[in-house]
């Protein structure tokens, strides 16, 4: 997709410093660290017709996608209009030799359907690429949050979370509302189902005040206790929603406290480096990373 202008926002210098609180204990606490950020502004008046999501996706694609990569493909309504992309670039001999490793049955589908050859994931197979949706990204830090709608068990947050890890490069395509200081909301974490009990105990011991521990059912009505029929992965783990009723001061806090939990296997919190946001507004995109400022990119 050709762009008729890239504009840099004059409120939002290239490389921007961003104060951030971060966290003692629980994720509460009143020290701050800097980090860096690299945002580019898209001008509205820069793209075509199209939802901002569409071309996000397209932006994506266009700009960080060449022929003989392999391509870690993820979920959701943004990532799926990028596949769909791929698929017309393909077909119309823009891109070739792309190899699409797939984060979910369902975009594995939508896949195949956009004509995307497949290769099934490892944990050393080389991924050049990878781009997704996320629930939520936190402010400068770019830590994301994924894994907050699974209900399918054949789904995988750590399969998801592996492919992501594994790529050379990462974008993650969101709209403006879902990058935050501060966010809130749910943090999906993966249990033994055999012990999540204590678990679930342990972790509302952890957040007290601060969330509610609630086990995602697989159908029905959500509740502590995941209903009758609690949602079991593929890997046979349950899902605990831990939901935060106030604002996240650091999710790298919160990452650290469920990683010594004992019986949590591994949780929706991904921090990645390098690590790329493709912004989706009604004004235009905007496209901020967390390279430090005096780093090289590739082109």
């Amino acid at each position: 997709m050709a762009l008729a202008s890239i504009a840099i926002a004059s409120s939002n210098p290239l490389y921007s410093s961003l104060t951030l609180p971060t966290s003692r204990g629980r994720g509460g606490g009143s020290s701050t660290r800097r980090r860096r950020t690299h945002c580019l502004k898209i001008t509205g008046s820069s793209l075509a017709g199209g939802s901002a999501l569409f071309q996000a996706a397209h932006h994506t694609v266009d700009t960080y996608i060449k022929s003989g990569m392999v391509i870690g493909l993820g979920s959701g309504q943004a990532s799926d209009m990028a596949i769909q992309y791929i698929g017309l670039q393909l077909g119309a001999g823009a891109l070739k030799d792309i190899v699409g490793i797939p984060m979910s049955i369902a975009c594995a589908s939508e896949a195949a359907k956009a004509g995307i050859p497949l290769g099934h994931y490892e944990y050393c197979s080389q991924i050049d690429f990878a781009f997704d949706d996320a629930d939520i990204i936190e402010e400068g830090t770019l830590i994301s949050v994924i894994g907050r709608t699974i209900n399918q068990g054949e789904e995988s947050i750590i399969q998801e979370k592996s492919i992501l890890n594994a790529a050379n490069k990462l974008v993650f395509m969101i709209t403006e509302n879902q990058y935050k200081s501060g966010p809130d909301g749910s943090i999906p974490v993966l249990v033994n189902s055999l012990n999540w009990m204590q678990a679930a105990e342990e972790i509302d011991d952890l957040f007290l005040g601060d969330a509610e521990v609630w086990r995602r059912p697989s159908i029905g009505i959500a509740g502590p206790n995941g209903g009758e029929f609690p949602l079991v992965t593929k890997e046979g783990h349950n899902v605990l929603d831990v939901i935060f009723t106030s604002p996240i001061l650091s999710l790298n806090e919160v990452s650290k406290s469920l990683d010594e939990v004992d019986g949590v296997i591994d949780h929706g919190i991904i921090s990645k480096f390098p690590c790329t946001a493709v912004i989706a507004s009604e004004s235009g995109l905007s496209v901020v990373d967390n390279l430090p400022k005096n780093a090289v990119k590739e082109p």
